[in-house]
């Protein structure tokens, strides 16, 4: 076993201000490492990074196509959305063709991250519902499910139809046997693997073959579904839908919360994932674009590359002060 290793810097003049430090692993079909850095054996919490398997029931089962699911829908079912109108009012719709409404929910509802709607929201003095929470794609997808699978309201239920094929994907696509699970930020259980399972589990989107079996199929319709609506899976201005457009080859981009990501290379036949030991989402990102760019998918001089990696730090006054680069010896 190995410590984690520095991933990015943060420079203020002459100087590297912050350093974060993290794990990292890429992951071939047959779920060998390519490429490592610090422990991969390391439990994590992948966070809102396993949305697109916990999709994958969504998919398999017949649930979507029952239900008349587009791309966009299973887009937003991977997301992580800024909670703007062009998520938020698919969302609603998407709940109304299945006759519920933000009520039916369980992920609980928070502020707009999308800064217009936010202040938009605040203006005419509306308040939050669930539908802005940035997993509400997740949730809708979830009730699509339960819909499908039947076994009550209460979704997030550990022992609930939906979270036991949710946990039976997440562990065959791992690899490995889930030893526990915490809740997450919108309720649901997030499952425990290791940082190796979770580059598995993403290599095993990347090499998904059409007509194999219902499980590469849909692993194969979700990350199509996510690079053909970027904009979905998170918003604009952010990591994961700009460094998805900014790839010179189709790559899907997924953040979690305390400085997880993952990608998923097709074309490559290849999965990263990373953690960022201090949770820093600038560390993450930064590392991903690196990881990236080492793989040859990513160009460096790229405008949205440069924003999150090699990335000018700007005070008040528009002064240059410094910049956030990857580590010296990273990737």
């Amino acid at each position: 076993m190995t410590g984690p290793v520095p991933f990015t810097e943060v420079w203020r003049g002459p100087l590297p201000e912050s350093v974060h430090t993290g794990h990292a692993a890429v992951c071939d079909a047959h779920g060998e490492i390519r490429h490592a850095w610090g422990d991969p054996g390391v439990q994590v919490l992948p966070r809102s990074s396993a949305k697109m398997i916990q999709a994958l029931p969504l998919v398999e089962s017949g649930a979507a196509d029952a239900a008349g699911l587009t791309s966009e829908h299973l887009a937003l079912a991977c997301a992580s959305h800024n909670g703007a109108p062009m998520h938020t009012g698919r969302v609603r719709q998407w709940l109304a063709d299945l006759g519920l409404g933000d009520d039916d929910l369980r992920c609980g509802a928070h502020e707009a991250k999308d800064d217009t709607t936010f202040r938009a929201m605040i203006r005419a003095g509306e308040t939050p519902g669930q539908v802005h929470n940035n997993c509400s794609g997740k949730h809708a997808g979830f009730l699509t499910l339960e819909r499908h699978l039947g076994g009550g309201a209460e979704y997030i239920d550990i022992d609930h139809p939906v979270q036991r094929a949710c946990l039976e994907a997440f562990e065959e696509t791992t690899g490995e046997a889930s030893p526990g699970h915490a809740l997450d930020g919108c309720s649901a259980p997030n499952f425990v693997t290791t940082l190796h399972g979770m580059a598995r589990a993403m290599a095993r989107f990347a090499a998904a073959r059409a007509g194999a079996d219902a499980r590469q199929d849909a692993a194969r319709r979700l990350w199509q579904a996510m690079i053909a609506h970027p904009e979905l899976v998170a918003g604009e201005g952010r990591a994961c839908t700009e460094l998805m457009r900014a790839c010179g080859e189709p790559v899907a981009l997924k953040t979690g919360a305390e400085g997880f990501f993952v990608a998923i290379l097709p074309e490559r036949g290849l999965g990263v994932a990373l953690k960022i030991v201090d949770g820093a989402t600038r560390g993450a990102e930064c590392a991903v674009a690196a990881i990236l760019v080492k793989l040859g998918a990513l160009d460096p001089d790229h405008p949205a590359t440069r924003r999150v990696m090699n990335a000018p730090i700007v005070n008040w006054r528009g002064l240059e002060t410094g910049s956030i680069r990857p580590a010296p010896d990273f990737p």
